[in-house]
């Protein structure tokens, strides 16, 4: 397989940008993540790519709860605020306002909405996992077009 073309080949794939935030008593973490579906209606399930050897993956394992908060267009700056290391000061987690979500995970207040979720199933393959979890609570704090990786000019995948 030509490694090139496979690269841009999977690049195509249109994805967008969260932060996934998990909370298990005092310990939070959090990153920015772009392999996130839908996967089920009855039960709502979906299904994200962490990567396996991150701090976000090791508190989801004890934790078995998650959130995604969806980042609206204009808040680029907050995904690029999630690739750093989860640092909490003053209430805010990576310098952004949250609350306490009811499975404990933060909620980031800022973004345009938000979904909780408790884990299903955690398939371990490769450098990733893919976690399937069960939406257990919603908001919609505001409407908002979702921001897209290609609109970033960032890549992650291929």
């Amino acid at each position: 397989m030509d490694e090139l073309q496979k690269k841009q080949a999977l690049r195509m794939i249109n994805y967008g940008l969260y932060v996934m935030t998990v909370g298990h008593g005092k310990d939070l973490a959090a990153g920015t993540v772009n392999w996130v579906s839908q996967c089920s209606f009855k039960p709502p399930l979906v299904m994200v790519g962490v990567k396996a050897e991150s701090n976000l993956h090791a508190l989801l394992e004890k934790s078995r709860h998650f959130a995604i908060n969806v980042l609206g267009s204009d808040q680029k700056s907050i995904a690029n605020d999630f690739f750093a290391p989860t640092q909490v000061a003053e209430g805010r987690l990576n310098g952004q306002p949250y609350a306490e979500g009811s499975t404990g995970s933060p909620l980031l207040t800022e973004t345009p909405a938000s979904f909780e979720c408790k884990v299903i199933e955690i398939l371990k393959r490769g450098d990733h996992s893919v976690v399937i979890g069960e939406v257990v609570n919603a908001e919609v704090r505001r409407s908002a077009e979702p921001l897209f990786m290609r609109s970033t000019g960032w890549f992650y995948g291929g």
